[in-house]
């Protein structure tokens, strides 16, 4: 049988499959379905200092081929998660990765800090989200904003650093070069592209916030290509996420040079995804005699 494990920033995955943040919540209802461990690793909700309500509603559109949200990284606080959701994944069999996110660069070294005196395995760093009025998004628009949001955090933060980039950016290549000379571990991208839907009408925007992040099978070709090109511009290890739906969707991003990927609207359709996903990466593997997923990564021909 082909081996599925993959390893990012020394730490080790059963599989290349993370469930991604803001989908998955903390785990609680897909464990009712499935053991946990079918994911190799989570990605926890999105989680800041202290207790968040988000945006008011509505705040989630329906698009073709996807969705728009902007839930605005409603999440219980950090010292919550610690407490209470954690002890509760640790018990999974899989990787846990806190997802955070701040709204000033203080916020963003406080909770990285909190975080590396808990048991997570990873910690990635939301400075990409366009669904937020203040903070993050404007922390991951630019090379230089994000190598000096980076370049803070780092000291800060003693588990693997894993920077979430923006596709709402001029060169996603040069964005994710920044990272990495800052310090960053790994990067993991796309983020959601920011859109808007508009009711006609009343006129106005369907989402309260006006704009939000635009997720789903429609901005897969984005991903793959962005993808390709950060695989291009660094060293450290590139997670790749956006629109990926099944295993032939995992199969392609991996190629164009992913060392593993992430899942996240597919579950809100197709809860069972992650475990056809991985039936599906293993029956390729073995079709094409694959020894390993890691012989897959980059072997994209151009």
């Amino acid at each position: 049988m082909s081996d599925l494990s993959v390893k990012i920033a020394g730490v080790e995955f059963d599989n290349p499959i993370i469930a991604a943040s803001g989908t998955i919540g903390f785990g609680h209802e897909y464990g009712e379905l499935y053991p946990l461990s079918v994911f190799g690793g989570i990605s926890c909700k999105g989680t800041t200092l202290k207790e968040r309500p988000g945006n008011p509603p509505p705040r989630i559109a329906e698009t073709p081929m996807g969705m728009l949200n902007a839930v605005g990284l409603q999440n219980p606080g950090v010292e919550h998660f610690i407490n209470v959701e954690l002890p509760y994944l640790r018990k999974q069999g899989t990787v846990v990765i806190a997802n955070a996110a701040g709204s000033t660069q203080e916020d963003y070294c406080r909770i990285a800090e909190r975080l590396s005196d808990s048991d997570v395995d990873m910690i990635e760093l939301n400075i990409s989200c366009p669904n937020v009025k203040e903070g993050g998004a404007q922390f991951g628009t630019s090379p230089e904003s994000v190598e000096k949001i980076t370049a803070a955090v780092r000291p800060f933060c003693k588990k693997p650093l894993i920077i979430k980039l923006s596709p709402n950016v001029a060169d996603i290549a040069e964005v994710a070069r920044a990272a990495e000379s800052a310090g960053a571990d790994a990067v993991s991208l796309i983020n959601t592209l920011t859109g808007m839907r508009i009711d006609i009408e009343s006129r106005r925007p369907i989402i309260k916030n006006v704009t939000g992040g635009m997720s789903g099978p429609a901005v897969f070709p984005v991903a793959v290509r962005m993808v390709w090109q950060v695989k291009k511009a660094v060293k450290i290890p590139v997670i790749g996420l956006g629109g990926i739906s099944n295993w032939q969707d995992a199969v392609e991003m991996m190629i164009a040079g992913a060392d593993a990927i992430q899942i996240g609207t597919i579950l809100f359709t197709d809860p069972y995804a992650p475990v056809k996903i991985k039936e599906g990466l293993l029956g390729y593997l073995e079709t094409h005699g694959y020894s390993s997923v890691t012989e897959l990564t980059g072997t994209v021909e151009v």
